[in-house]
């Protein structure tokens, strides 16, 4: 029997300590569970929201306003949104930031004196997270990702994993699991997103969780070519220049982001905020202090000056693709498995178009909030006997490995990540598809996944660089056998060979597999039930 350096049990395991799983562990904690949370980080400093400034879809509940919040983003997702789930959700985020002014932070208030509360500071924000959830009785692993899921014939019981600092191991038995980890970014050096790599995907996937959205997975997010900072809603004030300075007509931050994509194809493209007036100026300061640092340091004042942009991909981060889920309480099809935030699906408040940082700000307190009541609940049904289960590690049965090989010739991690970034970087693979092109990268990327199956060595030692690749791969092989299956166009899914939607294709898309990729649509009136219907399955085999 395998000795861990670290034991414990719990009825909750949260995994993950950005704003969902934050948000989940202290609900968790609330219904009276004993819960854990691990994090790949430290739990309040890292992810995607810790380090910046993010908007939220806080609208005040009047029947007017609510139908705009809703209304608003209904078509550049494709009306692939669900109006129930969007209710729920403004609802909870009305009611969590709320809380959290309760707690403590101070949102700024306008010239009557209001509280305006449609945006966070991340560092606030999450600082002030670590510390309920610390208050409400959690006990937290930082530095500590997960590598393995374990499970039993009843469902998922808990996880293994490592501290990356201290290289000690780690097992927490628990009746529920909330899957909490965030998208995949790719390692595309995107501001926060080092850790988010779509550990939390593989694991599910290896439980045997379904995924849904995977194909609106092109989210690239305009930055300064010499910065991370993703805040693509800045250039809503933006005028954009070939390099001799003419004007790229139809270029734009919302519609036209596929001009500037294109034209990055064969040369440079600069942007300058001139359309901000001097009140605005102040706000954008206010609201994202860290978009400018890099302007400052340079000496570029963005509003009266050119400057380089590029299209940094963000991958589900900011898609809406991820874990699905089939009912209310955020629950998978495996039992005793959760999943919130960017690791889980937000095709059911943004359909096929991203919503940004606001939508997702909503979703990760709502979807945490849910998750971490659901599982308790669970948990605390399953009643005393629950940790006393004979659970196993599930990488035995799928075969792929948790710590590095010691195989001479093997394949490095690296090697790995710069294949499959290969895949998902280029604008001419992934945003622009086509159907031969997404064949010939499944091929690519599966003969990558052979290579993951046969093991891989970590120059540094580091299991965890060894799971990161596995995620990434598996991740980029859901996103191109989904969007090989929806020959259409819809959302941020482009497809060169059918540029237009089809009424025939209003669905939602699952897709899973690990060794066989797959993807069949359902009814949008489905995309929130199980169904082990194979009607419509495309299934793939490996290249071996």
């Amino acid at each position: 029997m395998t000795q861990y350096d670290v034991r414990l049990t719990a009825d909750v395991l949260v995994i993950g300590g950005g704003p969902s799983g934050t948000w989940a562990a202290v609900t968790a904690a609330q219904e009276g569970a004993k819960v854990v949370l691990v994090d790949k980080g430290y739990c309040g400093t890292s992810g995607a929201t810790a380090p910046s400034g993010t908007g939220v879809w806080y609208v005040n509940p009047t029947p007017e306003e609510r139908e705009q919040a809703m209304k608003s983003r209904e078509a550049l997702g494709g009306y692939l949104a669900d109006r129930g789930w969007m209710q729920r959700v403004l609802d909870r985020t009305f009611a969590n930031t709320n809380q959290i002014a309760d707690w403590g932070y101070v949102f700024p208030v306008d010239e009557q004196g209001i509280s305006q509360r449609k945006s966070l500071q991340g560092p606030e924000y999450m600082k002030l997270m670590r510390r309920q959830v610390q208050k409400a009785g959690v006990k937290i692993l930082d530095h500590s990702p997960a590598l393995e899921l374990l499970a039993d014939e009843h469902g998922v019981a808990g996880a293994t994993g490592t501290n990356i600092q201290t290289k000690e191991t780690w097992r927490v038995d628990a009746s529920a699991v909330v899957i909490a980890t965030g998208g995949c970014a790719f390692l595309s050096k995107a501001l926060g997103t080092n850790v988010l790599t779509g550990d939390g995907y593989l694991l599910a996937a290896e439980a045997g969780a379904d995924f849904s959205g995977m194909e609106f997975s092109t989210a690239y997010s305009l930055c300064p070519a010499f910065s991370p900072v993703t805040k693509s809603a800045f250039y809503s004030w933006a005028t954009f220049y070939y390099e001799d300075g003419r004007v790229i007509e139809g270029a734009g931050s919302q519609r036209g982001r596929s001009i500037i994509a294109r034209t990055l194809l064969t040369q440079p493209v600069y942007a300058q905020l001139d359309k901000a007036d001097d009140e605005l100026k102040r706000a954008m300061r206010k609201a994202q202090p860290n978009f400018f640092l890099s302007f400052d340091r340079l000496g570029i004042d963005p509003f009266t000056q050119k400057f380089p942009v590029t299209l940094r991909f963000e991958g589900t981060v900011r898609g809406t693709g991820g874990i699905h889920i089939i009912d209310e309480s955020c629950a998978t099809k495996v039992p005793g498995l959760y999943a919130a935030g960017d690791a889980a699906t937000r095709e059911l408040i943004c359909g096929g178009f991203t919503g940004g940082g606001s939508h997702n700000a909503a979703w990760a307190m709502s979807s945490g909030y849910w998750s971490g009541e659901g599982a308790a609940r669970y948990a605390l049904k399953l009643g005393v006997h629950a940790a006393s289960r004979n659970a196993q590690g599930l990488s035995e049965r799928t075969g792929i490995a948790t710590q590095p090989t010691e195989r001479k010739g093997s394949t490095d991690t690296s090697e790995i990540v710069k294949a499959v970034q290969d895949e998902v970087f280029p604008y001419d693979r992934n945003w622009f598809r086509t159907g031969a092109g997404l064949e010939s990268g499944l091929q690519r990327l599966d003969r990558v996944w052979n290579e993951v199956k046969g093991g891989l060595q970590a120059a540094d030692g580091n299991a965890v660089r060894v799971r990161e690749a596995a995620a990434m791969t598996a991740t980029a092989r859901w996103m191109f056998t989904s969007g090989a299956a929806r020959q259409e166009t819809r959302g941020m899914h482009r497809r060169e060979d059918f540029p237009g939607a089809d009424a025939g294709q209003h669905y939602r898309l699952l897709s899973g597999g690990l060794d066989q990729t797959w993807a069949r649509p359902i009814t949008a009136s489905e995309a929130a039930a199980a169904s082990a219907s194979t009607e419509f399955i495309i299934q793939r085999e490996a290249v071996i």
